[in-house]
C-alpha cells in the first residue's frame, strides 16, 4: 500500500509497513514539516548530548547506518540520521523537476535550525557530502568537526573517474537504471559485493525479485522497503541525483555552488577527518588523500571497502572516527 496525496506538491508515501518488516532496523521515526511534505529522521540518544549527523547518499536512506547510530549512542552521542525526500521514510514528491540539490541543502537546513543541532560531528558519504558539507560552511558554528567518507565537491581541478562517468550513463537512454520503476535496491548489493552480478541481473533488467538469502536478502529487504508498491513517479527522486552531477559542462549552478563551498572548506579551521573506501571506482583512494591533503585532515583507509563502505564496515567506521576525536584532546 502506498499514499499519493495532493497539495502545493504532489507526492507519494511509503506504507510504513515495510519498514516495520525489517529486523535490523528498530529505530523510531520522527516527522520534521517542510512545506507541508514530511521528512522522517532517526533521533537516538540523550537529547543533551554531542550531536552526530549522519548523511546518506543515492539509493541508499538512513538505513545505511543501522550498525553505526548504536555504537556512536553508546559512545554517549546523539544520533540524527535523516532521509532526504524521495527517499527512506520520507515523503517522495511525483514532480522530477522538483528536486534540485539547492533544495535537498535547504531541507536539511531547515531540519538543523528546526532541532537546533549544536556541537555537531558531521558524517557525510555520496550525495551526503554535497549536500552536509554545504551546512558546515554555512553555519560553522553548528559543526565541530568533519568526518568525510567517500564524496567529493565539485571544483575546476576535479577529474571525474570511469566509474562516475558509468554511473551517469546507466541513468541514460540504453542504460541499464532508465526504465519504469527501476531497482535501485541493487545498487548497494552489487557496489559491494554483496551480491554476484548474475544474481540481480534479472532483477536490474526485469524487475524480477533476485533470489538471496543469508545477509544479502536482508540488506535487499532494506533497500528495497522505501520503493515497495510506489508507482514509477516514486522513483523521481532517485533519478534526478545522477542527472545533477555537473560532468561536462552540466549543472553548471551545482557546479559553482559545489566549488564555493570546496574553497571555503580549504581554510576549515575545526578537527576534519577522512575515513575511506579503498575499493571504491567513483571517488578513489587518491582523490580521498588529495582531498584530505588540502584539508589538512587526518585520512584513514579501509582497504576492502567499497563505495558504500559503511555497509558493511560501520563499526570499524565508528572505532576510527572515535580514536581520531580522542586524539584532538
Amino acid at each position: 500500500m502506498m499514499v499519493r496525496v495532493h497539495g502545493v506538491t504532489d507526492f507519494l508515501r511509503t506504507d510504513d509497513a515495510h519498514f516495520d518488516a525489517l529486523s535490523d532496523w528498530p529505530f523510531a521515526p520522527h516527522d520534521h514539516d517542510w512545506n507541508g511534505l514530511r521528512v522522517r529522521y532517526v533521533d537516538e540518544g540523550p537529547a543533551d548530548a554531542p550531536v552526530v549527523l549522519l548523511l546518506h547518499g543515492m539509493p541508499t536512506w538512513g538505513y545505511l547506518y543501522r550498525t553505526m547510530i548504536p555504537a556512536f549512542v553508546d559512545a554517549g552521542y546523539r544520533c540524527i540520521a535523516p532521509d532526504h525526500l524521495g527517499f527512506g521514510r520520507s515523503d517522495k514528491p511525483t514532480d522530477p523537476n522538483w528536486y534540485s540539490i539547492a533544495r535537498h541543502v535547504e531541507v536539511l537546513q531547515s531540519l538543523i535550525e528546526a532541532l537546533d543541532l549544536r556541537d555537531v560531528t558531521l558524517v557525510c558519504q555520496d550525495w551526503g557530502g554535497p549536500i552536509g558539507l554545504t551546512q558546515a560552511a554555512a553555519m560553522p558554528e553548528r559543526f565541530s568537526r568533519l568526518i568525510i567518507m567517500n564524496t567529493w565537491l565539485h571544483h575546476a581541478e576535479y577529474e571525474y573517474s570511469d566509474g562516475i562517468h558509468n554511473w551517469v550513463a546507466m541513468w541514460r537512454e540504453g542504460g541499464v537504471f532508465h526504465r519504469e520503476r527501476p531497482n535501485v535496491a541493487c545498487v548497494p548489493l552489487f557496489s559491494g559485493e554483496l551480491a554476484p552480478m548474475g544474481d540481480l541481473i534479472g532483477a536490474i533488467l526485469e524487475g524480477v525479485e533476485p533470489t538471496l538469502d543469508g545477509e544479502a536478502a536482508t540488506n535487499y529487504a532494506g533497500w528495497a522497503a522505501p520503493f515497495r508498491d510506489l508507482p514509477d513517479e516514486g522513483f523521481n527522486g532517485a533519478r534526478r541525483f545522477p542527472h545533477s552531477i555537473p560532468i561536462g559542462g552540466a549543472n553548471p549552478d551545482n557546479a559553482a555552488a559545489h566549488a564555493e563551498v570546496y574553497q571555503r572548506l580549504l581554510d576549515w579551521p575545526k578537527p576534519a577527518h577522512f575515513v575511506w573506501g579503498g575499493r571504491d571506482n567513483v571517488f578513489d583512494e587518491a582523490w580521498g588523500r588529495t582531498w584530505a591533503g588540502a584539508m589538512r585532515a587526518s585520512f584513514d583507509l579501509i582497504p576492502d571497502a567499497h563505495h558504500f563502505l559503511q555497509n558493511p564496515h560501520g563499526p570499524e567506521i565508528v572505532d576510527i572516527s572515535l580514536r581520531r576525536l580522542a586524539e584532538e584532546a
